[in-house]
């Protein structure tokens, strides 16, 4: 018997263990021989080959495998477009043939054709079907969070609020990036890398973008003097210049610049003048 678990809505490597003229029949343990359809199946491939798939449901509701990529899989949070909506709900473009569902009863707001919303991806348990829901805080861990402040954190870039974006953290937990303190353009869905600011009292998570401490102020350090020695020892910025102004001339927060500067002066390295910066 195989000792292989492979999971559905997910990617998995499987062995051939037969090749018809339907394509390759791949050993999937518990969930049995499993085809991959001739035209998903890589040439030259031959028995006792592994090979990565992904498992999915095809329009008959039997398990196929296919080597095209799925935009998402089973557990993951994803910003995804409706392709329609039907009397069943909306389905949603993830790169596959068939369509992934999301029922009317898991639509936080009605869905409509051609928008993107985020979703997490999910094995119905009543209908052994891939789905999907928009209904986000049900998948979120109810238990307060425990970072430490200045973690490095994963997040996917949530709605916006009237104080900035909601982001999910590590797939677990809601935190808070505030829009004084975002330097880049951010959409629903995003992927990015980010730091805990601080846990609330109430468990809550505030979230920076950059480090922001002195760690940020000596990995900056470097790359300012490089800058002003590429650009005859002067910049035009200065502590009335736009945080925009000094994101998209040095790619850092108006806070980092001006903690940097400080620091440099302090070594006697920097002076400033009416118009900007200098090198001594």
């Amino acid at each position: 018997m195989s000792n292989i678990t492979a999971e559905l809505g997910k990617y998995n490597t499987l062995k051939i263990i037969a090749i018809n003229d339907n394509g390759a029949y791949l050993d999937a343990g518990d969930l049995g021989e499993i085809l991959l359809p001739n035209r998903y199946l890589p040439s030259h491939c031959i028995i006792g080959e592994r090979i990565e798939v992904f498992i999915y449901l095809d329009s008959a509701d039997r398990l196929i495998a296919t080597s095209q990529k799925s935009l998402g899989q089973v557990g993951e949070f994803v910003s995804l477009k409706v392709a329609q909506v039907n009397k069943m709900g909306a389905f949603l473009d993830w790169g596959l043939p068939k369509d992934l569902l999301v029922p009317f009863n898991q639509q936080h707001t009605k869905m409509e054709v051609g928008k993107y919303y985020l979703v997490r991806i999910f094995v119905d348990q009543r209908t052994e079907r891939i789905a999907a829901s928009s209904k986000l805080d049900k998948f979120i861990d109810i238990w307060p969070a425990e970072y430490q402040q200045g973690e490095k954190v994963k997040l996917i870039i949530g709605g916006k609020t009237d104080l900035g974006f909601k982001a999910i953290v590590n797939d677990l937990h809601w935190g808070l990036l505030y829009d004084n303190e975002i330097f880049q353009p951010l959409r629903v869905g995003k992927k990015i890398d980010a730091y805990i600011k601080q846990v609330r009292e109430d468990g809550r998570l505030d979230l920076m973008l950059t480090r922001g401490s002195k760690n940020k102020v000596n990995d900056f350090t470097a790359t300012l003097l490089e800058h002003l020695q590429q650009n005859n020892g002067f910049i035009a910025l200065h502590d009335k210049s736009s945080p925009e102004l000094i994101q998209r001339t040095l790619g850092v927060s108006k806070k980092t610049f001006k903690a940097t500067v400080g620091h440099l002066m302090k070594k006697g390295k920097l002076t400033i003048e009416k118009d900007g910066i200098r090198l001594k």
